[in-house]
């Protein structure tokens, strides 16, 4: 009967590859500050636009009409009222990839209706496509869908508090 070989040993790391590590680690401690910012900036400018827009029904809901959507009126109100809350609830990190993903919709289909030919750039000229209105929105959307709300929200709260 053999027995099995023991694990060769572990050679000692490079500086380099140390220096490394702790750049990561370092970075990596910078990701819940960062996801914090982009919410409270981006979920600022959401909740702005969203209320804005309510306070001004007529003007927004003839600027709907402009662009052929469905319903405008009723269209413009849920738009609104999805901008002005989700923007809140982005700053708090409540429900945080819930609403980056519906406000990631909202920034796709603002593309579609009132920026078609920047979207239509997205490879031929990307400039027009990233300058376009909807990007930062859309971006700071996508950031919050991906990655969540970091340590500094009340989605974290609610999930520590649950033991997941």
């Amino acid at each position: 009967m053999t027995t099995p070989a023991a694990p060769a040993p572990q050679k000692s790391q490079g500086l380099i590859p140390r220096v490394y590590r702790r750049f990561q680690l370092a970075s990596a401690a910078l990701e819940s500050p960062f996801l914090l910012l982009v919410r409270v900036y981006w979920g600022w400018q959401f909740a702005q636009s969203g209320w804005g827009r309510l306070h001004n029904l007529d003007r927004a809901t003839g600027f709907f009409a402009s662009l052929g959507v469905p319903a405008p009126g009723f269209t413009c109100i849920a738009i609104s009222l999805l901008e002005f809350i989700g923007g809140i609830l982005l700053i708090g990190g409540l429900a945080t990839r819930l609403f980056g993903l519906l406000l990631a919709g909202d920034m796709i289909v603002a593309y579609l209706l009132a920026d078609h030919a920047a979207l239509k750039a997205i490879l031929s000229d990307p400039g027009k496509f990233y300058g376009a209105d909807p990007f930062t929105f859309l971006f700071a959307s996508m950031i919050a869908l991906i990655f969540g709300a970091g340590r500094f929200s009340a989605d974290y709260l609610i999930w520590r508090r649950r033991g997941c």
